[in-house]
């Protein structure tokens, strides 16, 4: 049961502190990637760069309508528990006491009960009205999310794939759309138009502050639209059981000043120049030479496979394996050199690369921002 803990976390999605651990043990400092354990050292949730999901905080139109509905429902049936409660325990106290040499009284079922009659009548008919407001709540929930406005919307494709976030923002120029993965950069204030997609098996993308749950189908299109009013980075997850790994298949919606958006957006359509520090051009040659191009797709090389995430602008990202490690040196090596060991079951081989390759191959990868 050594792995215990570690099981109950993923199984709701906390932050892993064992991770870390779990990394040094796999690149010994020993085998000569000391840099790799003193860049683990701190706790994998310190760097994950996002904060809980909360569905009581929205910040956006969709949310807010959510969170009315559920405040209403909350209110509307604690009353009810409550009013249940005090008629239980008034009826408690009002009850007839008896002894063993009590006598039967055999003309109780003979006397009228009216009174009784009228409160069973009146409380069916209070619990059924509360019930009409509650279903007429949900209907116009429903309809007000249904009813923003998706004028001049972003425009964005979501793959769902175990156990990763496959992201395409489109536009009419093929030459700026972007391709990334885990990470949803979205400006603040404009209403974002999400395509959603499954390429394996049934997923659910939610994210609590902003919107509700839709579920992505294998060989269905959905969609789903939300607007952030506030900046923020807000955490969302996968919400339908999908593999071992499900807990593990989180991401990030970065909301942004609008200034702010295009500035990223204008970075990510850049492609990576070709390094001229040794090193760095050391580890773009292992990785074109590995069989990473197999997978994985970088801008200005080529390796353009889409089996994998993008990596043309993997070191820009906060995490790595959908939230499961920050976006650092240890981790990312940690990661290339046995994927299993911290995501089991995912469709990433080990490599074992020499610790000078890795240290080249890592920094490269970094560089691509």
């Amino acid at each position: 049961m050594r792995f215990a803990p570690a099981l109950i976390v993923r199984r709701f999605g906390l932050p892993h502190r064992r991770i870390p651990a779990m990394t040094r043990a796999g690149l010994p400092a020993a085998a000569g990637l000391s840099w790799v354990a003193s860049a683990t050292a701190a706790p994998a949730s310190a760097g994950l760069g996002h904060g809980w999901q909360d569905a009581l905080n929205s910040a956006g139109p969709q949310a807010a309508h959510i969170q009315d509905l559920w405040r209403l429902m909350l209110w509307m049936c604690s009353i009810v528990f409550a009013l249940v409660l005090a008629a239980f325990l008034l009826a408690l106290w009002r009850a007839p006491r008896s002894r063993p040499d009590t006598a039967p009284d055999l003309e109780a079922k003979q006397r009228p009960e009216a009174g009784i009659r009228r409160t069973v009548v009146t409380a069916t008919v209070v619990s059924a009205a509360l019930l009409f407001v509650l279903i007429v709540a949900s209907v116009w929930t429903d309809r007000a999310l249904a009813r923003m406005s998706t004028s001049d919307a972003l425009h964005i494709d979501v793959t769902a794939h175990q156990w990763w976030w496959e992201l395409t923002y489109d536009d009419p120029d093929p030459s700026r759309q972007i391709t990334t993965a885990n990470e949803i950069h979205v400006p603040v204030g404009r209403p974002v138009l999400v395509t959603l997609h499954a390429d394996d098996v049934i997923h659910s993308f939610w994210v609590p502050n902003l919107a509700g749950k839709k579920d992505l189908i294998p060989g269905r299109t959905s969609q789903m639209q939300f607007r952030a009013d506030r900046a923020g980075v807000f955490r969302g997850q996968c919400a339908e059981f999908c593999g071992v790994q499900h807990a593990w298949m989180a991401f990030d919606v970065d909301a942004m000043p609008p200034a702010d958006y295009e500035a990223w957006a204008a970075a990510q359509r850049q492609t990576p120049p070709a390094p001229s520090d040794p090193l760095l051009a050391r580890g773009r040659q292992l990785f074109l030479s590995s069989t990473c191009v197999m997978c994985h797709n970088v801008a200005g090389t080529t390796a353009s496979a889409r089996k994998g995430p993008d990596l043309s602008h993997v070191g820009s990202r906060r995490t790595l394996a959908a939230g499961a490690l920050p976006n650092d040196a240890g981790s990312l090596a940690a990661w290339i050199r046995d994927p299993q060991k911290i995501k089991p079951g995912n469709n990433m081989p080990a490599h074992d690369f020499a610790p000078d390759d890795m240290k080249a191959l890592v920094a490269w990868l970094e560089s691509l921002k």
